[in-house]
């Protein structure tokens, strides 16, 4: 009985598989895979369409009343809320304008959206962050000045805020919406009570 050829006669040469160098990439057809996936995000025709970035500076800040035991919050309605009732609490803010100074917008925007005119007392800082809308990238930059009231009085600016209102300062950082007012207010606590 004669073995079949692929039974290990020794007539039969085994097939050595090659060992392919630690530092070279596997090839498909001549090209690496490395080389194939770079070929791959370079396409125009596949290539990513990015969101438009856009840059906006505005400037606002506390308001302290004349007693100085109360801050001044503007509230917006929360539209993630289903009830539609929910209001954020955040620091009045808006737009610096062309020609205007970070202290002249911070007065103006204040006056605007909270019915109370103000002067400032010093500077908090700037908070500086990024979302989207209207499917742009924009990345907001905030100077933070703490006021003081001289007048007027309390009415919210009905085109961009539903609520205006004095809190207590110890209340203020807990009723703040966002994280990088509550850690700016905090910063200064001690130059709010």
């Amino acid at each position: 009985m004669t073995p079949a050829p692929s039974a290990g006669s020794e007539s039969t040469k085994k097939k050595r598989r090659r060992r392919r160098p630690a530092n070279r990439a596997p090839q498909i057809n001549g090209e690496t895979a490395v080389e194939k996936s770079v070929e791959k995000k370079t396409d125009p025709k596949k290539s990513r369409v990015y969101a438009k970035r856009v840059d906006e500076i505005s400037a606002g800040g506390l308001v302290i009343d004349i007693t100085g035991t109360k801050g001044l919050l503007i509230g917006r309605i929360d539209h993630k809320d289903q009830n539609g009732k929910r209001l954020l609490w955040s620091l009045p803010k808006g737009h610096i304008e062309t020609g205007e100074t970070q202290e002249q917008a911070a007065i103006r925007e204040v006056a605007e959206e909270t019915g109370i005119q103000s002067e400032i007392a010093k500077p908090l800082g700037v908070i500086d962050f990024w979302f989207m809308a209207d499917g742009k990238r924009i990345h907001k930059t905030v100077y933070h000045f703490l006021f003081k009231e001289t007048g007027g009085l309390l009415a919210p600016q009905l085109t961009e805020v539903d609520e205006v209102a004095w809190f207590p300062l110890d209340e203020i950082i807990n009723r703040l919406a966002y994280p990088d007012e509550k850690k700016l207010i905090a910063r200064f606590g001690d130059l709010i009570t």
